[in-house]
């Protein structure tokens, strides 16, 4: 549906419900009064843009959503949306990209809001050799169906169930965040994988993180990741991009990765 055609009030309504706030809530953080509020909601007034803007921020809507109620109250977009190659892009591209050199021998990707990957660096293809199914390899190679995908890395995960549930747990969650179509059509197709018993241990008091646990050549390869983004992004294609690294998490995987790029480079 063109947004054109969508109420500024439909879409104001449709995220305040996502956000499981009231109306009385947001009319407080958006300093308005709350019958004001319910006229926005109803159709009955329109947003000025700095109202639009100053809900969309109370909302911690994503910026393609602003851009979004922005034009459905008629006005031009306020955020820039270009693509990675682009120009102007390069200063920002060029950082991520010596993020993930910074963190060799262990891998690190750059990912998109649907979790296709855009950069990886040189330690990346000692895993992707793994894969059986060739075709999760075609751009673009979208990581969480490499991950959970019978073809790709699933048979190699140590720690399937408990990865699984993580993965399916975080794909949810972002859904929650971003209402886009492509990742529900994703998250339903992850969960109509085969695999898995459906159980996870619950995890322990001390534990911060899910590992990824992969068996690799009669060897079991532990890794921790962290997320990065960017903080105050005003471009849309930045706000959406994502870097994650990978940590040994063991004597075994650190010598793993070393040994691989000595390999790779000689």
């Amino acid at each position: 549906m063109n947004d054109t055609t969508i109420a500024p009030g439909t879409i104001i309504r449709e995220w305040r419900k996502k956000r499981r706030m009231s109306q009385l809530e947001l009319a407080l953080e958006a300093e308005i009064s709350q019958r004001h509020l319910s006229f926005l909601e109803n159709g009955r007034s329109r947003p000025s843009r700095d109202m639009a803007l100053a809900i969309s921020e109370r909302l911690d809507m994503p910026l393609r959503q602003r851009n979004r109620l922005l034009a459905a109250a008629g006005f031009v977009p306020s955020y820039s949306e270009r693509p990675l190659d682009s120009e102007t892009l390069r200063p920002a591209i060029e950082t991520v990209q010596a993020v993930l050199k910074a963190h060799e021998p262990n891998p690190a990707i750059a990912v998109d809001r649907h979790w296709n990957m855009v950069l990886g660096n040189s330690a990346v293809p000692i895993f992707l050799a793994a894969i059986q199914d060739k075709s999760l390899l075609e751009p673009p190679v979208n990581i969480l169906r490499l991950s959970l995908h019978p073809g790709g890395l699933a048979p190699l995960v140590v720690n399937f169930d408990e990865l699984r549930a993580h993965l399916l747990d975080h794909l949810s969650r972002l859904n929650d965040l971003y209402a886009d179509e492509e990742l529900h059509a994703l998250e339903e197709e992850l969960r109509g994988y085969p695999g898995g018993s459906g159980r996870h241990p619950a995890p322990k008091p001390d534990q911060i993180a899910i590992p990824l646990m992969l068996r690799v050549g009669g060897q079991t390869l532990s890794f921790l990741s962290t997320i990065t983004v960017f903080g105050t992004p005003r471009d849309v294609t930045l706000s959406e991009l994502a870097i994650e690294t990978f940590f040994p998490v063991d004597d075994v995987t650190r010598a793993f990765v070393t040994a691989a790029a000595k390999t790779a480079t000689t």
